[in-house]
């Protein structure tokens, strides 16, 4: 295994000012006193790691819904979806992975298709891992349309640390699985609807890797995954 690859992760551009605030501030710093320029500097380490955008290799079976994020599996319930994501009334589950301030916040797509709808709205800061978060957080809800005709909604939403949601798609994109598609700055969550009748493949508590973990399979009738913690 090549241990540089796995030091030196390449790092998101999104992140380039921040490392580089946070490498003046630890110069800075190290002129007053110089145990806070290493204070700085592991606080600038940290930044950089904050960004890094490994590379991922990203199933290619056709049908299959992969994580758009990293992190733990929080929730996963029946739940209306928000208008703003354009998928009707009817309940669909919903599989939240909320991101800690350690996880990569590079976000991919979970399947390949269309982006037929963007809203973004502003709302509170609250912990990302509570339920009500989905409801009252700031967020971006994203809808995606495969070739097939299946609808999957995608929600960016900001935690207690993030203030900042980034999307680089617009409506009318063609994206593949896996396609970087937003980011958020420290600590947040992504939503997950599926189509209704396919069941999750994961299990809350499972940790979860954007773009390579399969959360579903559209194309096959399988059971909801049940995990139990040991």
């Amino acid at each position: 295994m090549n241990m540089l690859k796995i030091v030196a992760v390449p790092m998101h551009r999104e992140g380039r000012k921040f490392v580089a605030i946070f490498a003046a501030i630890s110069v800075a710093l190290g002129l007053v006193w110089e145990p806070l320029f290493w204070l700085g500097l592991g606080a600038t380490v940290w930044c950089y790691y904050f960004f890094r955008d490994p590379v991922r290799v990203v199933p290619q079976q056709d049908g299959l819904v992969v994580s758009p994020a990293d992190g733990v599996v929080s929730l996963i319930e029946d739940v209306i979806p928000h208008a703003d994501l354009a998928l009707g009334n009817a309940p669909l589950t919903r599989v939240s992975i909320f991101m800690n301030v350690f996880n990569c916040h590079v976000n991919r797509a979970p399947v390949a298709g269309e982006v037929t709808n963007i809203v973004y709205r502003h709302g509170k800061f609250l912990n990302a891992s509570l339920d009500k978060a989905s409801e009252d957080n700031e967020r971006n809800s994203l809808t995606l349309q495969t070739p097939e005709g299946a609808r999957i909604g995608v929600v960016q939403i900001a935690g207690l640390v993030a203030r900042r949601i980034v999307c680089f798609v617009k409506e009318g994109d063609r994206i593949s699985t896996g396609h970087r598609f937003g980011l958020i700055r420290f600590g947040s969550r992504l939503d997950v609807y599926l189509p209704q009748g396919i069941a999750p493949q994961v299990a809350v508590g499972q940790t979860a890797v954007a773009g390579e973990t399969i959360l579903a399979n559209l194309r096959a009738d399988r059971p909801a995954r049940i995990g139990i913690s040991e």
